[in-house]
């Protein structure tokens, strides 16, 4: 599938759905490039588990070779995207992201966009996961992220995307490994970039029953580490009036072991993961 000149084929997909900024600024900065060949699969939406199978539609993403809309989770578009089931080849580099919101310590556990990096490791394939903290500091100022903010972002992740294909295509890529980038909220001014170690950053999450304000009761997620301070806004899905619904809340935090480079609120790591290497954009 590579054209004369081109770095590789890259697969695109990402845990806030096929039209969510993020992605679509990625894709646009690789696009821009000429570098490489671009495939998209991702979730048709933001996106849960689903416990049937999954529907595929074609869609239309400016400069890529084929995009497809999934209602799976990240990993399942990871799956689809290099079982030759949609594309005729593998991909040389599966990229996620890019999340709103920053993905670092124990929330890589369950980030669905390190999952769908995290897929292409499990079979073998190079991938990078990529989250941007900047698009909840936007969002807490404005209302909702920029999609100029992410394509500063997509920017700043090219060089290390670039290298990481140049090296697989010299086969001195390490393996055994993917990387996850955490895209600091000033990255317009970024100092450069540094692989280092998973620091520790852990919430405990408990649980607490709310009440309807719509049809029925409303169930809403929290999961943010208390580092970064979220408003309490709490989701309008509805609910049948029989079911009793609660809400997470955090009960307590723990992030002792940061990496001295790193503030708080905008990296944390965890070493313990052999396999997760991590790169800071400072």
């Amino acid at each position: 599938m590579d054209d004369e000149g081109k770095l590789g084929t890259i697969l695109i997909t990402n845990d806030d759905g096929i039209d969510a900024p993020g992605l679509r600024a990625l894709v646009e900065s690789l696009v821009n490039t000429n570098l490489f060949n671009v495939l998209v699969c991702a979730p048709d939406s933001h996106c849960m588990t689903w416990l049937h199978p999954v529907a595929v539609k074609q869609v239309d993403i400016h400069g890529t070779v084929a995009s497809f809309a999934v209602s799976g989770t990240p990993a399942d578009c990871t799956s689809l995207g290099i079982s030759r089931a949609l594309f005729p080849t593998t991909p040389n580099l599966v990229v996620s992201g890019i999340n709103k919101g920053s993905n670092c310590g124990y929330h890589i556990v369950y980030s669905g966009t390190v999952a769908g990096a995290r897929e292409a490791f499990f079979n073998d394939i190079p991938s990078i996961s990529i989250s941007y903290d900047g698009a909840i500091c936007m969002s807490r100022v404005k209302g909702k992220s920029n999609p100029h903010d992410f394509a500063l972002a997509a920017q700043a992740c090219i060089p290390i995307i670039s290298t990481v294909l140049v090296d697989i295509k010299n086969q001195s890529y390490p393996g055994k490994c993917f990387l996850n980038i955490d895209v600091p909220n000033d990255v317009a001014n970024h100092k450069g970039y540094k692989l280092t170690r998973q620091g520790k950053s852990i919430f405990k999450i408990g649980w607490k029953q709310v009440t309807s304000q719509t049809e029925g009761p409303i169930m809403s997620s929290d999961m943010t580490n208390t580092d970064i301070h979220t408003p309490k806004n709490y989701g309008t899905s509805s609910a049948s009036p029989e079911h009793l619904l609660f809400a997470r809340e955090i009960l307590s935090t723990s992030s002792s072991l940061l990496t001295p480079q790193c503030k708080p609120s905008l990296h944390y790591y965890l070493g313990a993961i052999k396999t997760f290497q991590q790169f800071v954009i400072s």
